[in-house]
């Protein structure tokens, strides 16, 4: 290109050959831009096609998915017994099993929570979740809010055990604090992808929503005062049935 433009004999071939060298230049930059159009619209292509695939209904009966979330409910609400230890010596007198018994309240009291909280989440599953198919997405986020539910015993366990410390309380809180979350992630998204039975009114969809805005707002109450002012505010979450009655009244009332 130099030499073709030091053999240039006037001022107008040089003007020629400056618009030649821009025209090959653009040209040049022209082809990279389109294979990068090119390799842009590959990858969104596979992107859709992924996405297509992955979001589209499985194989799978709903029914054995619900199966399987009564089948987790029953075992999580048989084990939270578990967590209530008999004591590793034999008792002797009476006194002695009336200690022990004192001893034990707190545990069960928190036992009796976590199986009322574990009760309202299988009540709102079964009201709320009736899907008529799902896809891969849906069914890991069941999956995954059933985790939350299965780790209540052993939280419930550690603030039953040790509520003296504040870690203890935190992760009793977000354990009802992610299966809370996780429950309104499923159903959003079953709401979305249209994949409930019965699609829901806007108004009993903002009720499902505002019932668990409610609980998660309480658990945060709840895990600040229990352990900054008394262990005994844990029983507000007493309140999450009573929540939910009411707005249920509420709703059917009109």
């Amino acid at each position: 290109m130099e030499i073709l433009k030091e053999n240039a004999d006037d001022e107008g071939s040089v003007e020629k050959f400056e618009d030649f060298s821009t025209f090959l230049s653009n040209a040049d930059n022209t082809g990279k831009d389109a294979r990068k159009i090119k390799r842009l619209d590959k990858r969104l292509s596979f992107y859709q096609r992924f996405k297509k695939a992955l979001e589209s209904d499985i194989n799978i009966d709903p029914g054995r998915l619900m199966g399987l979330t009564d089948g987790i409910f029953g075992m999580v609400m048989t084990l939270l017994v578990f967590g209530i230890a008999l004591p590793e010596l034999q008792i002797a007198n009476y006194s002695d099993f009336i200690s022990f018994i004192s001893t034990l309240a707190p545990t069960i009291g928190v036992t009796i929570v976590s199986f009322i909280l574990i009760s309202s989440f299988w009540v709102y599953h079964h009201e709320f979740i009736k899907v008529r198919t799902l896809n891969i997405p849906y069914l890991w986020i069941n999956i995954i809010f059933l985790i939350c539910i299965s780790f209540i015993p052993f939280t419930t366990s550690l603030i039953g055990n040790y509520s003296h410390f504040f870690l203890s309380e935190a992760l009793f809180g977000l354990n009802i604090f992610l299966t809370s979350l996780f429950f309104l992630i499923m159903y959003y998204y079953a709401y979305k992808r249209n994949f409930l039975e019965k699609t829901p009114s806007p108004e009993e969809k903002s009720r499902v929503l505002h019932t668990f805005f409610i609980i998660i707002a309480l658990t945060v109450i709840v895990n600040l005062l229990d352990f900054n002012v008394s262990g005994n505010f844990i029983y507000l979450f007493l309140l999450v049935p009573v929540i939910s009655t009411v707005s249920d009244i509420k709703f059917k009332m009109g």
